[in-house]
């Protein structure tokens, strides 16, 4: 079918709004799926990377979602908050089922060195390196609520939909979380003085 049958011909599908473009993806358009995929598929590998400290667990986690997102397009109601929390919904429940089956909660995040790194740029990998060690060693609350505002950039309600708990209980753990990373970070910078 046409693309032109699921949207105006005024507006190209990069243009569109999820809510239009999910209407179209219902309908059977193939191009506002995949620019669905496009615009949202970065933001949950991100979310499921940094939950899982793994590449391959946050490919198969995309993957998840946006298959689900295919064959159930029809659960996901504009109404109750944008297309990127609905799918980073998603995204947390197969991430945190994968942690389960796996019983992963180490980094196992490589840092492959490159031969032509500048000191700068080497530095600035190694404190990028060290965040990252220090995200995934926080208890998964505190984890999820740093990526989901901090990272993925949520609001509290939106943070606190998706962790299933109240706005302030979102404010507490990112309160105690950045704590518990400013001193992690501290630690580590006093022992390599």
């Amino acid at each position: 079918m046409e693309l032109s049958v699921y949207l105006p011909e005024y507006q190209s599908v990069d243009e569109k709004h999820d809510g239009d473009l999910m209407a179209a993806a219902r309908a059977g358009s193939e191009a506002a799926f995949a620019t669905l995929y496009r615009r949202h598929q970065g933001s949950i590998y991100r979310y499921a990377l940094h939950m899982s400290g793994k590449a391959d667990v946050a490919e198969e986690v995309v993957q998840d979602v946006f298959l689900v997102l295919l064959q159930d397009a029809r659960h996901y109601d504009a109404e109750r908050g944008p297309l990127n929390a609905y799918l980073l919904g998603i995204a947390r429940k197969r991430v945190f089922r994968r942690l389960e089956k796996a019983r992963v909660f180490e980094s196992e995040l490589e840092h492959l060195a490159d031969p032509r790194d500048l000191s700068a740029e080497s530095a600035r990998n190694e404190i990028v390196e060290q965040l990252r060690r220090a995200i995934l060693a926080l208890p998964a609350n505190y984890r999820e609520a740093v990526i989901l505002c901090d990272i993925e950039e949520l609001n509290y309600a939106q943070a606190a939909e998706l962790q299933g708990c109240a706005v302030g209980t979102i404010r507490s753990r990112l309160h105690r979380a950045r704590a518990l990373l400013g001193a992690k970070l501290r630690a580590r910078e006093g022992c390599t003085a």
